[in-house]
């Protein structure tokens, strides 16, 4: 039987959050699934539909830009019997690596504008359901870049120990409604992120792993709903996995 609580997931048309979308519906949720690329997300509505029978809702937008965030949300209002029980902040990147006097700052406003700004933006429109019904979890996706900093990782670390700061200070502002909030903080995980982060060169992406058994999107995945479908009166509030070949977020055992 499903439990017919409603997760939106942003970023879900690769990595952390399609894997979490495959997971959450194998598990009886339904989904909100959101996205830039809409061919993505109608391909993984209809495979999650035909598979599991979930109800999947698609919101094709930029989380960089609070209009298009607004205006998809407003959307979702006409639902009224709609609520929302969880919403993962996972949309997120990292573009360029290099000495902070060798950056462009394009790459910098990106990764500001999307990994900081976009997941305030979500917050601040799904909040409001959460608090309407006095209840609910927001789960962020951070990473050990926003425990510790790295060489060349500045601007995405800063991005990423906001995401860390601001985690903390949600579960302060919004315990009085009973709303859990959660700090996700992956270290080396395979996905498209060091393809985004090195702009499409597949060679140098794909040594960053070489060596050694990186996490995959579903050990996040997996990890996100064990924190998801904890009992009402517990919280994980942050919480930090390495592949076991990582101690730190430059410290590997490569074979």
């Amino acid at each position: 039987m499903k439990n017919l609580k409603t997760a939106f997931i942003t970023g879900a048309t690769s990595g952390f959050g399609e894997a979490c979308a495959k997971t959450f519906a194998e598990n009886g949720w339904n989904l909100v699934i959101t996205g830039r690329r809409h061919d993505r997300l109608t391909s993984l509505k209809e495979e999650l539909e035909m598979q599991f029978g979930n109800e999947v809702t698609t919101l094709c937008f930029d989380v960089r830009n609070q209009e298009e965030v607004n205006e998809a949300i407003d959307k979702l209002k006409e639902k009224a019997d709609l609520s929302i029980d969880l919403l993962i902040n996972n949309a997120g990147l990292a573009v360029g690596r290099g000495p902070i006097q060798d950056g462009l700052t394009d790459d910098w406003e990106r990764m500001i504008d999307t990994n900081i700004k976009g997941l305030l933006y979500m917050t601040k429109a799904i909040a409001p359901f959460m608090i309407a019904q006095r209840k609910g979890h927001i789960i962020n996706i951070s990473s050990i870049a926003g425990k510790e900093v790295y060489p060349g990782g500045n601007v995405y670390c800063a991005s990423k120990f906001a995401v860390d700061a601001l985690s903390k200070s949600m579960r302060i502002d919004l315990v009085e409604f009973g709303i859990k909030v959660t700090n996700i903080a992956p270290g080396a995980a395979e996905t498209e992120f060091s393809l985004v982060r090195f702009k499409g060169d597949e060679e140098t992406a794909k040594n960053v792993y070489n060596g050694f058994e990186p996490l995959s999107a579903e050990d996040i995945a997996e990890t996100i709903y064990f924190v998801a479908t904890r009992p009402a009166h517990v919280t994980i509030n942050d919480l930090t996995i390495m592949p076991t070949a990582q101690a730190s977020s430059t410290v590997f055992h490569k074979k």
